[in-house]
């Protein structure tokens, strides 16, 4: 049974404690909260990459690495997701459990080194390190243009880029390579300052320790500058498609990768989100469901094919690998699995199946501490902390008619298809 306890220790700054009794190591995420625009996308996108190359004390990665070695290897990392439209630069401190090393100083001097990554990068001349900024840069507009070796990944990115091509849900988490050109090591090491000061924070540790002496760590470890935070919106979650876009796109390429994207207009505070849950899991969720059957193996017209869900933007979407004469066929049979479910056309070992890999997908968090930090960092977010227990029993509870109903509000927004150069 996890522990959690929520706190706002100061201004914009949230502590999540979830008490776990299992793990040989004690995990600390630090989440700064930024709004997802065209305009900050591809600074947050080099900021976790700079700030890893080095702080004051420790010039280089390479010196950073051995100070996390000394520390009983511990683990440093910083990252940038998006969720909604919400973009999150992420800090992630990894140590050995306190009952496993003699050095009870430990959590103290790694919390040290976490606040001189964050607090304290290496800077001259009031910017941060021209050489570092330039290398990062360079390093970045490969990973963008990186993005294109998974050509299934890329088909669901390109979807949701045409499909939300009026919101900013469209904008890549790394950024856009022609705004690089416009970023230096001044305007980067300003643009962090605001950082800083204006982003909502969440902290969430997992660890067995309990949450006053977290607490005290984490104020007198890690330095907070704290001015006016910066409003992030809601974003906008329902959407009445006028007609369904169709985009099609040539690569050399062996598969077609087709992707469509659904309007589900069902926010996660909705009482019929669990039945969503349910519903997509039903469709697309694994090899029980619906489209793994009816289209991978009574059909044989993919070679793969699930469905997910985009919780915050309440999209959902199906991609799936194809021969280019299959297509109009594809497309069919996947539509004709959702009207099946509309008209309530479920057996109850469907129902079973699926809820039993969902609830042992919930249950198999419980081993993973950032696993965990994730799930309740998600929560913060919606301001529904919900354990998992809880959702479990939330999914057992779900029926077939709540399946079923979900289905009508369900609506086909885009189909991308990516296919080979003739």
């Amino acid at each position: 049974m996890i522990k959690h306890m929520k706190e706002e220790i100061l201004k914009g700054v949230n502590l999540h404690t979830l008490y776990v009794d299992k793990f040989k190591t004690n995990l600390i995420k630090l989440y700064f909260q930024r709004p997802l625009n065209q305009e900050e996308s591809t600074l947050n996108g080099l900021l976790p990459m700079v700030l890893q190359r080095g702080t004051e004390s420790f010039q280089s990665s390479k010196k950073l690495s051995k100070e996390l070695e000394y520390l009983y290897g511990a683990f440093l990392d910083s990252s940038v997701l998006k969720k909604g439209e919400r973009h999150i630069i992420d800090f992630t401190l990894g140590t050995a459990d306190l009952r496993f090393v003699e050095d009870q100083n430990l959590l103290n001097d790694s919390l040290k080194l976490l606040n001189e990554v964050i607090n304290k990068p290496l800077v001259e001349n009031g910017c941060f390190k021209t050489e570092y900024v330039q290398q990062e840069k360079n390093n970045l507009e490969k990973r963008i243009k990186a993005r294109l070796n998974d050509k299934s990944k890329y088909a669901v990115e390109r979807c949701v880029e045409e499909m939300c091509s009026g919101e900013n849900f469209r904008l890549y988490e790394l950024g856009r390579i022609e705004d690089l050109e416009a970023i230096n090591e001044k305007n980067l090491y300003e643009y962090y300052q605001q950082v800083l000061e204006t982003s909502p924070i969440e902290v969430v540790v997992v660890s067995n320790l309990q949450h006053d002496v977290v607490k005290d760590a984490i104020l007198d470890k890690i330095q907070y500058k704290r001015g006016k935070l910066v409003d992030i919106p809601r974003e906008k979650t329902d959407s009445v498609p006028k007609e369904v876009k169709k985009v099609t796109e040539k690569m050399e390429i062996n598969q077609g990768k087709l992707t469509l994207g659904y309007r589900t207009n069902i926010p996660y505070e909705d009482p019929s989100y669990p039945a969503l849950m349910v519903y997509t899991n039903l469709l697309g969720g694994g090899p029980y469901s619906k489209l793994f059957l009816k289209v991978r193996e009574e059909r044989s017209l993919c070679y793969y094919i699930y469905s997910r869900m985009e919780k915050f933007k309440s999209l959902m979407l199906i991609s799936c690998g194809i021969e280019v004469s299959k297509y109009d066929e594809t497309v069919k049979v996947i539509q004709a699995q959702l009207e099946e479910i509309k008209k309530g056309n479920i057996s109850d070992e469907e129902m079973e199946n699926t809820k039993k890999a969902m609830i042992n997908s919930v249950k198999s968090m419980g081993d993973n501490s950032n696993a965990l930090a994730d799930f309740y960092y998600g929560q913060a977010i919606t301001k529904q902390f919900i354990a998992p227990e809880e959702l479990i029993d939330l999914i057992k509870g779900v029926k077939k008619e709540e399946v079923a109903a979900v289905g009508e509000k369900i609506m086909l927004d885009t189909i991308y298809f990516l296919e080979n150069k003739q």
